[in-house]
C-alpha cells in the first residue's frame, strides 16, 4: 500500500504523466458501424452520451449488406444476370427501403437529441473492407462498433477486432457491448499527444502505439492488447521511466545525512522485482504513495526478500501437487493398462469361438448350396414339363378357336350380319406390334398408346389403351360403333379390333397429327397454304357427312389439330371419335337438334355455349372448326388466336402473323378464310355460319384457287394424287386393277392379299370374287403425270 501510495503522490507531482491522460480533440463527424439488430440501440445511446456533450451534431449510420445475386421471382430465385435490368433495379429499391425502415428508429433517437444523421448503405460482401473505404473515403476519424460475443474458450478473432486492426491509424475505434465501452483503440493523433505530455520518452510505451485497447467496466480500466501482446517488455520499459523519476525526486529531496547510491539500489530492485511479478495488476504498478524516499527503499527491501519467500512457498506447494497429481495419473495408466490386457485377452478367445462357428457356418451353407442347386434342377425339369403340356393345350385351344371364328365368319355372312371390322387375337396384336416395342412408338394419349405395327404385309397403327377395363367404357364402345359402320374418304378407317383387350386397329398415317405438322414439333417439312386451303375443304366435309349420317346425326365433340391425322400425301382424316355423341334427326324439323350431355373434349376447343348449358349440336364443331382454321393461317396455339386474328385483321396487318413458313400467301384468299374462321368461332351459337351451306362453299372456292396455284407452281412443290397410290403399298400403283370391292389396288399388292385373305383390304368384307379388271385410264393418268413431273 506504500508503494501505491508513493506513486500515486509521485504522478500528482506531475513526475508520471501521459499514462491515461488522452487529450480528445473535437470531431465533427462520428461513424456508427450498425446492422439493425435490437443491439444497435446500445451502441447508438452510448454515441449519443459520449458525443453530444463533446458538440459533434453529425452522425452517419453505416449499414454494410451483402450484395444482391439472385432475384426472387414467381418461379423461385434465380440469379440476377438472368433477370431483366428493370426487375433487378426494381429488388435493390425495396431492400434499400427495407433497410432504411430497420435504421429509421435510431435516426430517431437522434433526432430527439438534435443530431443531424446521414443513413449510409454499402453493398459488400466483405463487412471489414466496405467499413475501411468508406472511412478513408469520407476521411471519419471516429468509429463506434458493437463488440463481438467472446467467451473464456472462445477461438478466433472476432468481427470488431477484425475492423479494429483493418481500420486506418487516423481514426479512433470504440467498441460497444451492453451499452458499455469494451474495447477502444485510439488514432496516431492521440497517441501522439498523449506521447507529448509526457517529459520522458519511455513512458510513450504505455500508450503501445495506436494499437492500445481500452476496456471500461465500471471504474476499472485495463490493457487487454497491450497485456496479451507484449506485456513483459512493456512493463519493463514503464517501471524503468518510474525508477528514472524516483530517481529525479529523491535527488532534489536529498540532504547530507541520505545516501544516494542506497536510494538508487533499492529503486532497480524494485524495478527489477516487480518486473518478475506477473501476477501484479497494471494498475497496482501505477500507483503512488506519500512517503519519504528513505522509508520507500527500506520498505522495499523488506517487502521484496518476503515476497520472494511467499512465491518459492507457493511453487513448492504447486510442485508438490503436480508430483502427486503425475502418480495419480500414473496409478491410472497403469490401472488400465492392466484392464486393456485383460480385455484383448477376452477378445482373442471370442476370435477363436468366432472362427469355429464361421467354419461350421461355412460347412453349413456349402450343404445347403448343394441341396438348392438339386432342387433347382428337379423345378427346372418340372417347369419344362409343364410348359410342354401348356404348349400342347394352348395349341389345341387356338386351334379351336380359329375354328370358332371361322364358323361364326360363315353364319355372319349367310345371315347378313357381319361386322365391318375385322377381329384380331391378342398374340396376333402383340405379334404386329413386336410385343410393344418402343422403337414402333408413334404416340401417347390420354386413352392410350399408339404403336406402329404391320399386319398381312399392310402397315397400320394399333392404339392399345391404358386399363384392361377399357374396353367396357363408354368411349371405347362410341368409337367402335361410329368407324365400323360409316366410310368416307376424309374419316380415319377402322382396319380391325382386338375387344377382350382393348385395342383399336387404324389406317396408318405417314406424316402424323396436324398439330405435329404445324407446330414442327419432329422438325418436319412445313405444309404449304394450299394444301392447308385443301385441309380445311376436307375437314369441313367430314363434318357435314357426320352431321347428316342416318338414322342418327353424328357431333364430334372433339374436334383439334392432335385429331386430324395426315397421309404421305398430306390428305386428311378425322379420328379419334370416342367422344362424339348421336342426335336423333328430324327431317321434318326446321330447328337445330340439341342433346344435353355432360361437356366433352379439349379446352380452347369447346363450344363456349355447349360447355356453359351442357347442350350440344353440330355447331358445336363448327366452333372448333373455326378455331382449326385459324391455327391453320397462323401455326399459333389456339389460347387467345381469336382475339389475335381479328385485331390483325382491324389493323390491316393479316400479313404478319400469317404463318411465313406456308410459303406467298394470297392475302385476299387469307383474309376471305380468316374472316370464315372468325364467324365459326363467334361465342353465340346463333351466330355462327350454317357448315353445309354457308362454309361448306367458300372452302371449296378456296380449294379451287390453291389447287390452280398448286399446279402452276408444281416445280417447287410436287404432291402425288391420292387415287394414285395403292391403299395396300402406300405407293403409286405401277399395274392397276380394279377388285370385286370397288377399290383399285395395285396388281402385285392385291394378288399377295388374296393369298392369306379372301376379305377386302378396305372394308374388311368378303369378296364375292378374286377377279381383278385393269384400269387403263387411271394407268394413262399415272403415266401422263409422270411424263410432266420428269
Amino acid at each position: 500500500m506504500r508503494i501505491l501510495n508513493l506513486l500515486e503522490n509521485m504522478e500528482n507531482d506531475g513526475m508520471i504523466q501521459g499514462v491515461d491522460k488522452l487529450a480528445t480533440p473535437s470531431y465533427l463527424v462520428v461513424a456508427l458501424a450498425v446492422n439493425g439488430s435490437r443491439k444497435t440501440k446500445y451502441v447508438v445511446r452510448w454515441a449519443l452520451d459520449k458525443f453530444v456533450p463533446e458538440g459533434i451534431l453529425l452522425f452517419k449510420l453505416l449499414l454494410v449488406r451483402p450484395k444482391i445475386i439472385r432475384i426472387p421471382t414467381p418461379m423461385g430465385v434465380v440469379p440476377a444476370s438472368h433477370v431483366r435490368e428493370d426487375v433487378v433495379i426494381a429488388h435493390k429499391k425495396e431492400i434499400e427501403w427495407q433497410a432504411y425502415e430497420k435504421l429509421l428508429p435510431f435516426k430517431n433517437m437522434c433526432a430527439r437529441r438534435k443530431v443531424e444523421v446521414e443513413i449510409v448503405q454499402i453493398e459488400s460482401d466483405d463487412v471489414v473492407d466496405a467499413l475501411k473505404q468508406e472511412i478513408i473515403k469520407s476521411n471519419i476519424n471516429k468509429l463506434v462498433i458493437g463488440a463481438s460475443s467472446s467467451g473464456m474458450f472462445s477461438r478466433g478473432r472476432g468481427l470488431s477486432s477484425r475492423i479494429s486492426e483493418s481500420i486506418p491509424s487516423f481514426c479512433t475505434v470504440y467498441a460497444i457491448s451492453k451499452g458499455k465501452l469494451s474495447s477502444l483503440r485510439a488514432s496516431d493523433s492521440e497517441t501522439t499527444g498523449s506521447s507529448k505530455d509526457d517529459n520522458s520518452s519511455d513512458s510513450s510505451s504505455l500508450t503501445n502505439s495506436s494499437r492500445t485497447e481500452w476496456t471500461d467496466q465500471g471504474s476499472a480500466t485495463s490493457f487487454s492488447q497491450f497485456y496479451s501482446e507484449s506485456l513483459p517488455t512493456q512493463r519493463l520499459e514503464a517501471l524503468s521511466s518510474i525508477n528514472r523519476a524516483l530517481h529525479q525526486r529523491t535527488s532534489s529531496l536529498e540532504s547530507p545525512g541520505n545516501n544516494p547510491d542506497f536510494l538508487r539500489e533499492n529503486s532497480t530492485i524494485f524495478s527489477t522485482r516487480s518486473f518478475g511479478t506477473e501476477n501484479h495488476s497494471w494498475t497496482s504498478d501505477q500507483a503512488s504513495t506519500s512517503y519519504a524516499p528513505s522509508e520507500f527503499s527500506s520498505e522495499i527491501q523488506g517487502n521484496n526478500v518476503d515476497f520472494e519467500l511467499e512465491k518459492l512457498r507457493v511453487e513448492l506447494r504447486h510442485i508438490r501437487g503436480m508430483y502427486a497429481i503425475a502418480q495419480n495419473e500414473s496409478f491410472d495408466a497403469s490401472r488400465k493398462l492392466n484392464d486393456l490386457k485383460e480385455q484383448q485377452l477376452e477378445e482373442l478367445i471370442k476370435l477363436e469361438e468366432l472362427t469355429a462357428k464361421e467354419e461350421e457356418a461355412k460347412a453349413l451353407a456349402e450343404q445347403q448350396k448343394q441341396d438348392h442347386e438339386k432342387a433347382k434342377r428337379q423345378a427346372e425339369y418340372a417347369k419344362e414339363c409343364l410348359r410342354r403340356e401348356a404348349a400342347v393345350r394352348k395349341d389345341a385351344e387356338d386351334r379351336a378357336l380359329r375354328e370358332s371364328r371361322e364358323k361364326e365368319k360363315l353364319q355372319d355372312a349367310i345371315t347378313g350380319n357381319s361386322s365391318h371390322y375385322q377381329n384380331f387375337s391378342w398374340e396376333e396384336i402383340v405379334d404386329a406390334c413386336s410385343s410393344f416395342s418402343d422403337n414402333l412408338k408413334i404416340g401417347t394419349g390420354g386413352n392410350g398408346i399408339v404403336y406402329k405395327s404391320s399386319f398381312h404385309h399392310t402397315v397400320a397403327a394399333v392404339k392399345v389403351l391404358h386399363s384392361q377395363e377399357a374396353h367396357r367404357t363408354k368411349q371405347f364402345q362410341q368409337e367402335l360403333e361410329v368407324l365400323s359402320r360409316i366410310r368416307h374418304p376424309h374419316l380415319l378407317i377402322l382396319i380391325g379390333a382386338c375387344v377382350d383387350h382393348g385395342c383399336l386397329v387404324y389406317e396408318y398415317m405417314e406424316n402424323g397429327s396436324l398439330d405435329e405438322r404445324l407446330f414442327r414439333t419432329n422438325d418436319t417439312a412445313p405444309i404449304p397454304w394450299f394444301d392447308r386451303f385443301r385441309i380445311a375443304w376436307e375437314i369441313a366435309s367430314a363434318l357435314v357427312f357426320l352431321h347428316n349420317a342416318k338414322p342418327k346425326s353424328i357431333v364430334h365433340r372433339d374436334l383439334k389439330p392432335a385429331n386430324i391425322l395426315l397421309d404421305r400425301n398430306l390428305v386428311s382424316k378425322i379420328g379419334d371419335v370416342g367422344l362424339s355423341t348421336m342426335l336423333q334427326s328430324d327431317p321434318y324439323s326446321t330447328t337445330t337438334v340439341y342433346k344435353d350431355t355432360s361437356p366433352a373434349g379439349t379446352f380452347c376447343y369447346i363450344d363456349p355455349e355447349y360447355q356453359r348449358t351442357g347442350l350440344v349440336s353440330p355447331k358445336s364443331d363448327v366452333y372448333a372448326l373455326g378455331m382449326v382454321i385459324l391455327q391453320l393461317l397462323t401455326a399459333k396455339p389456339a389460347i387467345g388466336i381469336t382475339d389475335y386474328v381479328e385485331t390483325a385483321i382491324e389493323d390491316d396487318e393479316l400479313a404478319m402473323v400469317l404463318d411465313p413458313e406456308a410459303g406467298e400467301w394470297p392475302i385476299d384468299e387469307a383474309k376471305e378464310l380468316a374472316v370464315l374462321g372468325l364467324s365459326c368461332a363467334e361465342i353465340r351459337r346463333r351466330d355462327r355460319p350454317d357448315l353445309k351451306d354457308t362454309v361448306l362453299p367458300v372452302l371449296e372456292r378456296l380449294k379451287a384457287v390453291a389447287g390452280e396455284a398448286q399446279r402452276s407452281a408444281s416445280t417447287t412443290w410436287t404432291t402425288t394424287p391420292n387415287h394414285f397410290i395403292c391403299p395396300i403399298l402406300k405407293d403409286i400403283m405401277l399395274d392397276p386393277c380394279v377388285a370385286a370391292d370397288g377399290y383399285t389396288y395395285d396388281r402385285r399388292a392385291i394378288e399377295k392379299w388374296f393369298e392369306e385373305s379372301d376379305s377386302s383390304p378396305m372394308t374388311n368384307l368378303p369378296l364375292p370374287s378374286r377377279s381383278l379388271t385393269p384400269n387403263y385410264a387411271l394407268l394413262s393418268a399415272i403415266m401422263e403425270w409422270q411424263s410432266r413431273k420428269q
